[in-house]
């Protein structure tokens, strides 16, 4: 089975523990991302949205940088795992069990929606950045990554990341849902959204526990970030 998204459930009673390799990566992912992001918004006082926020990795950090958090993920025991942890910690974030293709969320809720590795696992993309747009605030920032599609984004993600070094569990991804960035640019448009700049993404170094580092890199042919900004005045 490809594009198994049942695993952020089987593991959400564990998400925060450290014990799962692959959770562990997407915990690391998460200063990588981030030491991008940071670049292109200031975070204190935003209202943000989450979308695909599984335990809360993303949504804690953006929290803990002054932003007004919301998350949303179909994973319902994910989201459990993070309300507790959130309450646990002392945390306002609001979780909400929800897709992306139909946000439970008023037009213009939003200064900022992040989505990090979402796009390439959603039912109907254009669908999902019609949302986003519908709820990001005029002048509000899309921001988010993906995968590329080609020979060496699928033999890097699913024959190395998943089936050789089981940094993912196996069927985690489809290659054949990965998107190229001229097709995201493109869907972007369309969605009334306005593309800024992309950058790769990718591991950078590893750590005491010898699991990958990750941060920005200038190459996007596997892993890439992007930013969308919607037309107006924040």
């Amino acid at each position: 089975m490809r594009n198994d998204l049942t695993i952020y459930d089987k593991v959400a009673a564990k998400w925060w523990s450290d014990d799962i390799r692959w959770v562990r990566t997407l915990k690391n992912l998460v200063p990588g991302r981030l030491a991008w992001f940071d670049r292109h918004i200031d975070w204190q006082g935003r209202d943000v949205l989450d979308l695909g926020c599984a335990g809360g990795f993303m949504a804690e950090a953006l929290a803990k940088r002054g932003a007004q958090v919301t998350g949303i993920d179909p994973a319902a025991d994910a989201i459990n795992a993070a309300r507790a942890h959130a309450r646990a910690g002392g945390l306002r974030i609001g979780y909400d069990v929800g897709v992306g293709e139909s946000l439970p969320y008023d037009d213009a809720s939003f200064d900022a929606v992040v989505c990090v590795d979402v796009l390439e696992h959603v039912a109907d993309l254009d669908r999902v950045l019609s949302e986003v747009a519908r709820t990001l605030r005029p002048g509000g920032l899309f921001l988010f990554d993906t995968i590329n599609r080609n020979p060496i984004a699928r033999l890097a993600t699913i024959t190395f990341a998943e089936d050789l070094l089981r940094l993912l569990p196996c069927g985690t991804h489809d290659p054949a849902m990965f998107i190229k960035p001229a097709e995201l640019r493109a869907a972007l448009q369309t969605a009334g959204l306005v593309p800024g700049a992309f950058t790769g993404l990718g591991p950078r170094g590893i750590n005491r526990r010898f699991d990958l580092t990750f941060g920005p890199l200038p190459l996007t042919a596997i892993l890439y970030m992007g930013t969308a900004q919607k037309p107006g005045q924040m």
